[in-house]
This record gives C-alpha cells, sequence and structure tokens, in this order.
C-alpha cells in the first residue's frame, strides 16, 4: 500500500517517516538547496532528496531513520538518499507500517510498507505503542511468572500475535492462560 500523500521538497520535512540509504560517493553542489538551523544539508533531485547531516532518527517532528554501512557511528557526518515516494505520514490514520522482531537480537523495529505483502499494518502511533509493548516483553521476565510455558515460547507467541493482530496484549495473554 503506497501512500496516497506525494511528498517532494515542500512538504517532506513536515510529520513524515522516510528511511534514508547512505551514499558514499555523492558530492553537493556548491549551491545546494537547503542548509538547516542545525547545518544539514539537503539536495532536491526530481527522485528525492540527499541529506547530508549528523543526526538521524528523531529529526524535529519527523522519524528518518539512516540506512547505513557497518561502519556508521552515532553523530557522524553521513549523507544519504530518500526516494520521495519512501515518505510516509506519521500523523494519519492511514495503515502503513508494520513491526518487524529480531527475537535473538530482542530488538523491534517499525518499518514502511513500500507495497502490498502479506505484513499487518498499523498506522505509524499504533506501531509506536506496540514497539513499546513488545520491548518490555524482550527484556522483562516477570510478567512470564504467571504462565506455565518456557519465557522463550511466551515471547515468541506474544509477540508474534502483537505484530500480526489487533488484539490487546492483555487480551493475547489471557488466550494463553
Amino acid at each position: 500500500m503506497l501512500s496516497s500523500k506525494k511528498y517532494n521538497s515542500t512538504n517532506f520535512f513536515k510529520h513524515t517517516f522516510c528511511e534514508f540509504q547512505q551514499i558514499d560517493d555523492f558530492k553537493f553542489p556548491e549551491n545546494s538547496n537547503y542548509k538547516s538551523k542545525s547545518d544539514s544539508l539537503y539536495y532536491y533531485t526530481k527522485e528525492g532528496v540527499y541529506r547530508k547531516s549528523n543526526h538521524w532518527g528523531r529529526v524535529a517532528n519527523c522519524r528518518w531513520k539512516l540506512i547505513a554501512d557497518n561502519n556508521y557511528k552515532n553523530q557522524n557526518i553521513v549523507t544519504a538518499f530518500a526516494k520521495w515516494t519512501g515518505f510516509y505520514p506519521i500523523n494519519s490514520s492511514e495503515k502503513f507500517f508494520f513491526i518487524s522482531v529480531d527475537f535473538k537480537k530482542k530488538t523491534a523495529k517499525i518499518q514502511s510498507e513500500k507495497e502490498a505483502t502479506k505484513h499487518f499494518l498499523f498506522t505509524y502511533s499504533e506501531a509506536q505503542k506496540r514497539i513499546k509493548q513488545i520491548n518490555n516483553l524482550l527484556k522483562e521476565n516477570k510478567w512470564a511468572t504467571y504462565f506455565d510455558l518456557p519465557i522463550k515460547d511466551l515471547r515468541f507467541k506474544i509477540i508474534s500475535k502483537i505484530i500480526s493482530s489487533d488484539n490487546t496484549v492483555e487480551e493475547i495473554k489471557r488466550k494463553l492462560k
């Protein structure tokens, strides 16, 4: 499902989610399009935007993730690119996001739905709430004392339901007892 809203240089910075891909060989032209108060540099093309910055993640009212190579260190200056079609509204009631979980690393992250697939989709705010619940389930153990299953199995069953349904954590836990 693609966003019905069209993004460009005039609106991409207003309450959006996007994944920027690190680019190592791009040189900003002398007269770049925009420099922010925090010294981030932007260059607009017909396809998307290049951004050179030392801060990613929460950027003003946006959530911009950096997909970086393994050498990336936080606060390093990195140039990255995102297509206009890669921006999604985070203050929308439309469901553009899914949650992926790495049970071995005990991590969960929100991802945007780039095309129609079989992921269960959430609004950005719903996905954020569920990420908090999942992180609690992955890091805490006390909640599992009321169940008869091993915690590893419990985590997998509960979290799998959280990311694939509208059921609340309480409803999911109740069904497992």
